[in-house]
């Protein structure tokens, strides 16, 4: 008889990738202690779609199913965690533990110099483009939501993305964030034609190679871009260049 296959351990690592403060294991969290759904998504101050789009997400992260219905009750039934998901809420507390002790240890020492920003160490992606901003405002619009973000001073970029997910990460303005987004998103040329201003950047092209491809781009404050010009963009490196990207194509997140 052939051996079992070893059932594979619970991805925590990606579960939890976002830190223990996560929104998605508040809600999580609160299914556990209310035994329902909707009284956790009211609790955490969220949308009843916006909870179950949470629980989605963690489902697909953990490859298994972190609640479930519950059967009976006074209420004629409701929701309960999975033994993952009671893992996962272990494991958020364990993590939740070990950062106080470091952010309690790192503030004993001496402070980095003041032009080094955060850093997401623990976000692994594809997307070349992650800069440090700040949430100035959150408008919805047709439906969605327009969120303005300063990189700095003077540096202005706006993403469009659906309520449930503004909710889920807690947008307000203060708020730092990171703004991700794809080279290929990102079109670079000397000269622009006119169209939506407001992912409209300017800065000097730091690596252009002949007959099109990846193009660097140096914005205000040392701020890097990455994007993609056409065969015909001629360009070379410290040139005035411009790059646009639209608001749909930036991704948020909240650093780790």
């Amino acid at each position: 008889m052939p051996a079992r296959k070893p059932r594979p351990l619970l991805p925590l690592a990606d579960v939890l990738g976002h830190g223990a403060s996560d929104k998605r294991i508040d809600i999580l969290r609160r299914i556990g202690q209310a035994g329902s759904i909707s009284e956790a998504a009211r609790a955490s101050g969220v949308s009843y779609k916006a909870a179950w789009q949470a629980l989605e997400t963690l489902a697909q992260l953990a490859g298994v199913p972190l609640v479930e219905k519950a059967v009976g009750g006074s209420g004629g039934g409701g929701a309960r965690l999975t033994a993952a998901g009671l893992q996962v809420l272990q494991a958020a507390d364990a993590l939740q533990q070990a950062r106080a002790r470091t952010l309690a240890e790192l503030a004993r020492t001496p402070a980095p110099s003041a032009g080094v920003q955060r850093a997401a160490l623990a976000l692994r992606t594809s997307m070349r483009n992650q800069l440090s901003c700040m949430v100035v405002s959150v408008r919805p619009v047709q439906g969605m939501v327009r969120v303005r973000l300063a990189l700095d001073d003077t540096l202005v970029l706006h993403a469009r993305i659906t309520r449930e997910s503004a909710q889920l990460l807690g947008l307000q303005p203060g708020l730092p964030v990171l703004a991700l987004f794809k080279a290929t998103a990102v079109a670079v040329a000397a000269q622009l034609p006119a169209r939506d201003a407001s992912n409209h950047l300017c800065g000097l092209a730091t690596r252009s190679p002949r007959g099109g491809g990846e193009v660097g781009l140096r914005l205000a404050d040392g701020l890097q871009v990455v994007g993609f010009a056409g065969a015909d963009h001629g360009l070379r490196a410290g040139q005035p260049a411009q790059a646009w990207l639209d608001e749909s194509a930036v991704v948020l997140a909240l650093p780790g």
